[in-house]
């Protein structure tokens, strides 16, 4: 199996790479080699490669810059994987992308399904829907895995913000009011290797059958302050933090220029179903993340 994985410097595309090695030939390339606000280099890229499988973890993810960058972070996010999905087809190959929880807006109390309608209330969950619909409209073998609130050591996320802010600042708010899942990039990445062993080598007919979309998150849920709390209570490691006072504060306390789901918890259970998998507890993948950067 030779698979083009795009996005190989972001948190999950550099996880997958190692996840990756067992299962085929792995062609990486990251913004330099393919521009996905370039659409004419993915052309050319994928129908150079010719892999039998494309996974794109490559996004624009600046949620906020997302509001003064529409047009960008629409021919990243929507415009470019609808490419990508047409010369997959072109070349009787399959396809995976990520997606996200902000698709929806929130306004549910019990985890979002699949069947579920989206209603993005930002600029990014709404060029990451336009993403979803263009991969379906295309009628090529996919798989389109829905996560959220995705950390890891590398790149920028919450986990590294708040460490961050903890060795400058003696205070720290955190909203208490947004209910989802942090996710680890490398569960992420675990779990599609995991998937695709299931594959073993006719790719295409297994995402034929399997096609559509999928919640892959982390277990159990919580909030934004929680998370900061969590992160604090398991990193024993950094003793030379200035953060005395963690404050729990109310989204309308906190402006940010893109609007936040209140609620985006997703239900896995047709991952579950599917692949049998179920991905670990969020406090354990946390737990884990901070010993490995003892």
């Amino acid at each position: 199996m030779k698979i083009l994985l795009t996005g190989v410097t972001g948190q999950v595309g550099w996880e997958l790479q190692r996840t990756l090695m067992t299962l085929g030939e792995v062609i990486s390339v990251g913004r330099s080699q393919l521009n996905l606000a370039q659409p004419n280099t993915i052309r050319y890229i994928i129908r150079e490669v010719q892999p039998n499988l494309i996974i794109n973890p490559a996004a624009y993810t600046v949620v906020d810059k997302a509001e003064s960058e529409p047009e960008l972070a629409m021919t990243i996010n929507g415009i470019a994987p609808g490419i990508m999905a047409e010369e997959a087809k072109r070349l009787g190959a399959a396809i995976i992308h990520y997606s996200t929880d902000y698709v929806f807006d929130g306004a549910k109390t019990t985890p979002y399904t699949e069947s579920d309608q989206p209603n993005p209330q930002n600029t990014y969950g709404k060029t990451k829907l336009a993403a979803e619909q263009a991969i379906a409209s295309v009628g090529v073998p996919h798989l389109i895995l829905r996560t959220s609130w995705v950390y890891g050591l590398r790149g920028k996320n919450f986990l590294l913000t708040m460490r961050k802010l903890a060795l400058e600042k003696e205070e720290i708010k955190v909203v208490n009011d947004q209910i989802g899942a942090p996710t680890w990039s490398r569960v992420i990445a675990e779990a599609t290797a995991q998937i695709l062993s299931q594959a073993r080598q006719d790719v295409s007919s297994f995402f034929a059958e399997k096609a559509g979309v999928y919640h892959l998150t982390a277990s159990g849920e919580t909030n934004w302050y929680e998370f900061a709390q969590a992160i604090f209570t398991y990193d024993v490691q950094y003793d030379e933090r200035k953060l005395q006072r963690l404050i729990a504060i109310k989204s309308k306390d906190y402006s940010t220029v893109a609007s936040r789901p209140a609620y985006s918890l997703l239900n896995s259970q047709k991952l579950t179903n599917n692949f049998g998998l179920i991905l670990p507890d969020w406090q354990r993948s946390l737990k884990l993340v901070l010993v490995m950067n003892k």
